[in-house]
């Protein structure tokens, strides 16, 4: 509806069109100007192209993730890139679905937002042309009175709330949403809309079907001014976003997590960091293990990269478990290297005593592809005050008590003591 001027594309010429797409996203993790914009350039291509169907979405989720294959510069380069890429993909793709269905919206209102100071042949020709519009429209559409009860919903809207139409008449729509939605969707509509006596309001809300489960939905609620003996009503025009903000969800959590063992990575770590300082108090500090493995380049070289990534993914999963056991994060930064990351209150001492933990649960030797391989580790710890710190320096601390920890020949931690306050 928003873009009458579509053609349909062959299926051929869509595939070609999917691959030069791909092919964009691989090279912009090659480029040496690296620009993350072009992840949005690419997300917003797929709407116009159509291909927002929920199937092509997931299968998009899918090639998305093996995009670093495709790319020339290895494993180990493209995480940070790949991250900020993803991120951009979601964003652009989100950007252009919700301003093609807000266009959806507004055709829908255009539509049907006709005067009613017309002589009665003509309202009568009107009032036909809204229900032909209203029952078969392919969106949402509710009537409620001003106090948000339902007079009436169309069989698009009560196929997305999966309940009959005869039951939701007289319902009151704030019942069907989430506890959690309640007040913002009463303000939104009685502060902005009815208090005002005009104009349109747009609300994101999640939806509570009859099976009991939630789903998300984007609405566009006009208020209709009555006219004399007439009152007036509130039009809502509705539709279904649940796949969308999965969607969302899922490239977020891969633009924050590393693809091969699934730990936090450096944007989510940063990003934890920088919430810690926000809420720390000024005598708080903030715990770090900065982890890397012993050697771990022979083993690629004797073994190859495919081990070597196995082995990594081995070795991540023990450390998330003993993170895990002692309630703190672990994340990867790329290629060998580890942290963890303790939240405030802790001293010194509680960090040495995760790093000596984190060192045991490697210590035992890893099956990887019919080879016993057993490696060693070098970690750098540091407790930091973290009240009005920066994450960069404090990870640059880290890194430095970690390079001490390789001068003295590995296999072990340097605890890097805080500065007095």
């Amino acid at each position: 509806m928003s873009d009458t001027s579509y053609v349909p594309m062959s299926s051929r010429d869509a595939k070609d069109a999917l691959a030069d797409l791909l092919v964009n996203l691989a090279g912009a993790l090659d480029a040496e100007q690296f620009d993350p914009t072009v992840g949005a350039e690419v997300g917003s291509a797929l709407v116009r192209m159509r291909l927002t169907n929920p199937v092509v979405v997931a299968r998009s989720a899918e090639v998305l993730a093996e995009l670093p294959r495709l790319s020339e510069s290895g494993t180990a380069f493209f995480r940070s890139k790949y991250a900020a890429l993803m991120g951009s993909f979601g964003q652009g793709y989100a950007a252009a679905l919700q301003a093609d269905t807000l266009s959806d919206q507004q055709a829908i209102q255009a539509t049907m937002s006709t005067t009613h100071k017309q002589t009665e042949q003509a309202a009568k020709a009107t009032d036909t042309r809204f229900r032909v519009v209203f029952d078969n429209a392919a969106v949402a559409i509710a009537i409620g009175d001003l106090r948000g009860v339902l007079v009436d919903v169309n069989p698009a809207m009560a196929q997305m709330l999966g309940q009959d139409a005869g039951e939701l008449r007289g319902a009151s729509a704030f019942d069907l949403g989430h506890a959690d939605d309640y007040d913002l969707a009463r303000r939104r509509i009685l502060d902005e809309l009815i208090a005002v006596g005009s104009g349109t309001v747009r609300l994101e809300a999640r939806f509570r079907r009859g099976d009991g489960s939630y789903g998300w939905a984007m609405f566009a609620i006009t208020l209709v001014a009555g006219d004399g003996d007439v009152d007036g009503y509130l039009l809502a025009v509705g539709e279904d976003i649940t796949e969308r903000r999965e969607m969302q969800a899922a490239l977020y959590r891969q633009s924050r997590h590393d693809p091969l063992t699934g730990l936090p990575n450096r944007l989510l770590l940063h990003e934890d960091i920088a919430d810690a300082i926000d809420i720390a108090e000024p005598d708080d500090h903030i715990g770090l293990c900065f982890l890397d493995l012993d050697g771990f380049k022979y083993v690629n070289d004797q073994f190859g990269h495919a081990t070597g990534d196995r082995l990594l993914a081995a070795v991540a999963a023990r450390l998330q478990e003993q993170a895990t056991a002692d309630g703190y994060v672990v994340a990867r930064l790329g290629g060998d290297e580890f942290v963890a990351v303790m939240a405030a209150p802790i001293d010194i001492d509680a960090v040495t005593a995760a790093a000596s933990r984190l060192l045991a649960s490697i210590k035992d030797p890893f099956e990887v592809d019919g080879h016993k391989l057993s490696v060693s580790a070098s970690i750098g710890v540091v407790a930091q005050p973290v009240f009005g710190a920066d994450a960069d320096a404090i990870l640059e601390t880290a890194d430095v008590a970690l390079y001490r920890a390789k001068a003295d020949g590995g296999a072990g931690f340097f605890v890097h003591e805080p500065t007095p306050s």
